[in-house]
């Protein structure tokens, strides 16, 4: 009894609250309706893109209060109405997302007065069910029956707010558009730093290699031992310019995911500094210029492997968060941990750390999102004031 009282209650709190907005959608839009229709041509006009707009939040409200009874969210797809006024009223008159809010708050206007009429079993529920349940000991009736209503209250809603097939098909081809973009930026910014780091690296030291060979041919036959030292100083440049080339080459693919895998990969990260000290769960953990990282990968198997183009993401996106976490959170702490699931990977990057992170202070995050954007895939920070800071990162691919 205690039970159904319990989502008898909510169930009843959801349907005050989807009759209270039924009140105000009724009421304010009626409103700027009127006054849209009530006042001169061009005035009406631009209360037109408004009003779109205003009953777009109101259905937004309504998609989180249904999202909130039933624990499935209800997408949404709109165009954005923005631009000089003819652009937002031809876009507001043309969105498919419009047709089907408005078909909404027209329905709404029905069954959401319906809620208001059965709030009154509330009180009636409690006084049957109780002589009901306690005098016949017997199962609760109307107090089911207003979870019923709740269940089906929100199961209109959903079924219309939901967005037609058109709507979703542009709303991924403007996803897919500025990922293409953001794809495109981040190849051109990336072929810009590998020109910079061969220009300013391993040619600096490949011209000084030649110059100190042909140096060391001119002396050779007059002073032996110069030549000598020229030789040695010219085998010292071609080691260097090869770490030069190594540190280039494993920025565009590390070899160690092709070795490896990725979570081998992110192990060894998580060990370059220090001896893996493996214990329970914990993969592996090394110290990170004072930050002692620890890398989870008991839930990421090591077959099947993830394509190509995904693991290389994962690998950047967790070497560039813990060179933030060493630099910027005064933390240290920090884990990895890397999971697989049906239709993807996902990895936590979190420290223990001051937190506040800022995206527009060029903390590389910008980037990390056009990678993971590229791929289809989800970034999502969480970083309070006073920490901790958590990235988390949903790539899809298929196993």
């Amino acid at each position: 009894m205690r039970a159904t009282l319990r989502q008898a209650a909510r169930a009843t709190v959801h349907l005050f609250l989807a009759a209270a907005m039924a009140f105000g959608a009724y009421l304010f839009i009626t409103v700027l309706l009127i006054a849209a229709t009530g006042t001169v041509a061009v005035a009406g006009v631009w209360l037109l893109p408004e009003t779109v707009l205003l009953i777009r939040r109101i259905a937004g409200a309504k998609r989180q209060l249904t999202a909130s009874w039933t624990g499935r969210e209800i997408p949404a797809a709109y165009r954005p109405v923005t631009g000089p006024l003819r652009e937002r009223l031809r876009t507001a008159l043309r969105d498919p997302g419009t047709l089907t809010d408005t078909r909404w708050l027209v329905a709404h206007y029905a069954y959401g007065w319906l809620t208001v009429l059965m709030l009154p079993l509330w009180p009636a529920g409690l006084l049957v069910d109780g002589v009901w349940s306690g005098l016949l000991g017997r199962k609760a009736l109307v107090l089911p029956l207003i979870v019923r209503l709740a269940d089906l209250e929100a199961g209109w809603s959903a079924a219309l707010l939901r967005p037609s097939p058109e709507a979703l098909l542009a709303r991924r081809v403007e996803q897919l558009t500025a990922t293409r973009a953001d794809a495109v930026a981040a190849h051109g910014a990336e072929l810009r730093r590998i020109e910079r780091d061969l220009h300013d690296g391993a040619q600096a030291r490949l011209v000084a290699l030649s110059m100190r060979i042909g140096l060391a041919q001119r002396a050779y036959g007059a002073d032996p031992e110069a030549a000598r030292k020229l030789l040695t100083d010219a085998q010292e440049q071609a080691e260097e310019a090869l770490t030069e080339l190594r540190h280039v080459v494993r920025a565009i693919h590390p070899p160690i995911l092709t070795d490896r895998g990725l979570a081998g990969a992110v192990r060894a990260l998580a060990a370059r500094y220090g001896s893996p000290r493996p214990t329970g769960a914990e993969s592996g953990a090394g110290d990170w210029g004072g930050l002692r990282v620890t890398a989870r990968t008991d839930r990421f198997p090591d077959e099947p492997r993830a394509p190509a183009a995904v693991e290389a993401a994962a690998y950047f996106v967790i070497a560039e968060a813990l060179t933030n976490a060493a630099k910027y959170s005064g933390s240290d702490r920090a884990e990895v941990v890397l999971a697989r699931s049906r239709t993807g990977l996902s990895v936590r990057v979190r420290d223990e750390g001051c937190g506040g992170v800022d995206e527009s202070a060029g903390s590389g995050l910008l980037g990390m999102r056009r990678r993971v954007a590229a791929l289809d895939g989800t970034l999502r920070v969480t970083s309070p004031v006073g920490g901790p800071t958590a990235i988390e990162v949903e790539l899809p691919c298929v196993w």
